[in-house]
Formats: structure tokens, sequence, C-alpha cells
């Protein structure tokens, strides 16, 4: 039920019970499971990214000020192309996995296969409310379930068009959208799901937990934290900066994986802030609020926040703001004490701290005294550091020369690990994810070859037994 009131639920909480027992019916039904119906959606899923592109970049623009090419880049093409990658790969990926069988139980045949979960929860967040609604969707497609898509109420515009799309689109039979807030999601939570994929922030993803424990459902979390990006001495600082400030920068800083923090080795500091603060002049212009390339902060409880943090270190380029276009400048901060409030969350908006460390051991030490980042960022020439970096830190994505685009990559599985998130997706991965791996072994009746197994075990069974197994 769409309403155009505001200041009511888009979805009423009574209407999901049957909204999501008619996605398991249909799934139950095995309407789902053929390969040609998910070739079909993720082709119709396709045409919906790219036939109605002008309302997509309308939605994000009033959303969070997102700039068209941004909007294609981290969006809707990114969209495109991992359905293109799965449409292509499909086929290869659903093949049953044949795997050898130990002599003990020759001859037989083995093999695992990959089945569907069942129905399936996606809540999506709002700073990429697009993306991050539609690539699990196509992952939970692409594997054979029904779902259930629940956009974030942050970002209402893209909210309103994919309830208002999906259904012409996709089969509704299949795919459903809810939109609302906290009670429609805690409606949502109440019903049992086959598995729930959450992307959003800590807290909250502990109430989706407690919530599947109910049902033992499993669930992914993509979460956040403070990825930190080491910058060595020596290194290209130009072009580091250049990198970091549009890793950092892109979406105005309201991206998961962004560079949320500098660890500058040595004297590197000084420089780096001097070429970070002429980059963001290159590519912003000197007042960023009349760039077209740039973004604003979803709302004012998100800009007051960020607004705080400002006072945690010394503005080396920015700093300026306007609340009432919710208009924060890229600004970097020198200065920035490991103690102060910056350094206490993840920022998720476009403020980028420089810390001075001594040494690698130093930066390293930072890196694990810490939460486990979704990614970690290393702007060195040496292969030893990149190995250290490698094999002493823990994230859930690992970088060089290049911030955020990791996720571009469609074989490379995306996750968190510790407090930035469990499970992973994108590609393959995604199969993994919304399946269940089931094994099979097929042995014939006609021969009876265990016979050396059953009771009663004389002498001559045991010896030949303990040399099979």
């Amino acid at each position: 039920m769409v309403n155009t009131d505001s200041s009511q639920p888009l979805t009423l909480a009574t209407e999901i019970p049957p909204v999501v027992a008619r996605l398991r019916s249909t799934f139950d039904n095995g309407r789902t499971k053929p390969i040609s119906w998910r070739r079909a959606q993720l082709r119709a899923l396709r045409r919906m990214l790219t036939e109605e592109r002008p309302a997509w970049d309308k939605a994000l623009k009033d959303d969070l000020g997102k700039p068209s090419l941004e909007a294609h880049i981290t969006e809707i093409g990114y969209v495109v192309n991992e359905i293109d990658h799965m449409l292509k790969n499909l086929a290869s990926w659903l093949r049953p996995k044949r795997v050898g069988v130990p002599m003990a139980l020759a001859p037989a045949k083995a093999r695992w296969v990959r089945e569907p979960l069942g129905t399936v929860l996606i809540i999506s967040p709002w700073n990429y409310p697009l993306n991050l609604a539609l690539a699990p969707l196509a992952g939970a497609i692409a594997a054979g379930n029904s779902a259930v898509i629940k956009p974030s109420e942050l970002a209402p515009a893209i909210s309103s068009a994919l309830a208002e799309l999906v259904p012409r689109y996709l089969d509704t039979e299949a795919v459903a959208v809810v939109e609302g807030g906290v009670p429609e999601s805690t409606a949502l939570l109440e019903e049992r799901f086959d598995h729930i994929f959450y992307t959003g922030n800590a807290a909250v993803a502990r109430i989706v937990m407690a919530a599947a424990v109910k049902h033992l459902t499993p669930v992914t979390l993509e979460l956040g934290g403070k990825s930190p990006a080491v910058v060595e001495p020596g290194v290209d600082l130009t072009t580091t900066a250049r990198r970091l400030v549009w890793g950092k920068f892109t979406n105005a800083g309201q991206t998961c994986v962004a560079p949320d923090y500098v660890l500058a080795i040595g004297d590197t500091a000084r420089g780096l802030q001097r070429e970070l603060a002429r980059a963001i002049t290159e590519m912003f212009g000197s007042d960023p609020k009349t760039s077209p390339d740039y973004g604003r902060i979803v709302n004012e409880r998100h800009f007051d926040r960020l607004s705080a943090l400002l006072e945690s270190g010394e503005v080396v380029a920015g700093g300026r703001t306007d609340r009432g276009s919710l208009y924060m400048e890229p600004t970097v901060l020198g200065g920035v004490d490991p103690d102060s409030p910056v350094m206490a969350e993840e920022i998720f908006g476009p403020i980028l701290p420089v810390i001075t460390v001594p040494d690698l051991d130093a930066a390293i030490r930072f890196v694990n005294e810490r939460d486990k980042p979704l990614a970690l960022y290393g702007f060195t020439d040496s292969e030893a550091t990149k190995r250290r970096l490698t094999t002493e830190t823990s994230s859930g994505g690992l970088a060089f020369g290049l911030p955020i685009a990791h996720l571009a990559v469609p074989d490379l599985p995306f996750g968190g690990v510790g407090e930035s998130g469990m499970g992973a997706y994108h590609a393959e991965t995604s199969i993994d994810t919304f399946s269940h791996v089931k094994s099979v072994l097929d042995k014939s009746l006609a021969l009876d070859t265990m016979k050396p197994a059953y009771a009663p075990i004389t002498a001559f069974k045991e010896k030949l037994m303990r040399r099979m197994v």
C-alpha cells in the first residue's frame, strides 16, 4: 500500500505477514528455482535500472545531492555490471561439483549442489540506497530465492522509486518492497526468513541478530568502521593525495569503505596535507559548494554530528559548512589526537584526520589496537610493507594505492570481519551467501561392497577396514 501522506507508514505493519507468506508460498511451489526464471528476473532488473535511469538520477539527487556521473559509477552502472557478470557466469556457478570418494566407499559418486535458501530479507541503508538494495537482491534472485527489500526511510526518494518500479519489472509473487521506518523493520524482523542481509551500523546489526536468533536465521552483516590509510615516506604524495581525496569525498564521505583517517609515517604528514588541500581544489574548485560534482549530507542529524567533530583538530583544508543546504566542505584535520572525538567513531562524512606515527611498526600497532576495519589502504612503494600489512593486520578488504575501488572487482568477495561485519557477497560469493551447499552421495545397490563394515566384525574384516580407512 503506497500512501502519499508522509506522516503515515508507507507499508502498514499488518500487511507484512501476508506479504512474507505470499513470497514463501511462491518459493515453496518451486517457481524461483529454474535457471530460466532467475535469468529472466536478472534481465528485468537490468532493464529497470537502465530504462528508468532518469528516475534513479532524480531520486539520488533528491536524497543525497548525488551528481549524475557519481550515481552512474557507484549505483546504477555498478549494479548493471554486477548483473551482467552474473548472467555470464550463472550456469557455471550453479553446475554441480564432483568430488572424489574414499576407497572405503568405492564404487560411488559424490557431488555438491547449491540450492536456494528460501525467502530472504534485505535491509538496505541510505548512503548508497540503490546499489545496496539491488546488488544483494541480484544475488538473492540469482541463487533462486524470493526476497523482501526494506529500503532506508532516510532515503525517501529512492525508497518510493523502488516501491513503484520494482513491481513493474519483477515478479510480484517473488519480490516485494516494504517501505517505512523502525516499526515496519521491527514487524519484518518478527517474521521467519531463511536469510537476513543487513547493511548499516553495528548498533542496529545487534538488533537484527537478536531477532534472527529466534528463528535460527543466518545473517550477513555489512557494517563499517574506521578504515585507515597508511602512507609511507617516499611515495608520490601528489597521486596519493588525489586518490585519497577521490575515495574519501565521493558521496560527501558517506561511504562505508571510505578512508576514515590517515596514518602518516615519519615526516610525510605536512607534505601530504598540503597535497590533499591542493587535490580538493583541483577536483571541486575553490568553493566546493558550487561544484556539480560534490554531494550533500543526508540530513540535519548527521550534519550536526559531523559539525561537532570539526573541533577535533586543526583545520588544514576546508571546514566551511551550511546547515541550511546540508553542505560540509571537504575537510582535512591535522594535529589530531588519537583520543579525540573524531577518532572515537566512524566519521561517515567529509572529514579526513591525519595522524603522525613514527614508523610502520607503530602504524600496525595503531590499527591492531582498534576494531578490525572494513577496509585498510596502503600507500607504499615497498613490497615488504605490502606483505606486512597483508599478514600482520586484519580487515574486511585490503587495497594498495587506490581506496574503495576493490568493490568494483566482481570476483572479489566484499565483507567485513569482527565489528565491521560478517559474511560477504558479490558475484559467485553472493550465490554462496544466498544458497545452501548440499552434499550428495550416490552409491549403487547393485553390488554391496559395504559388507566388511557390517557386524559382526571378524579379524579379517577389521584388518581390511583398517587398511581402507
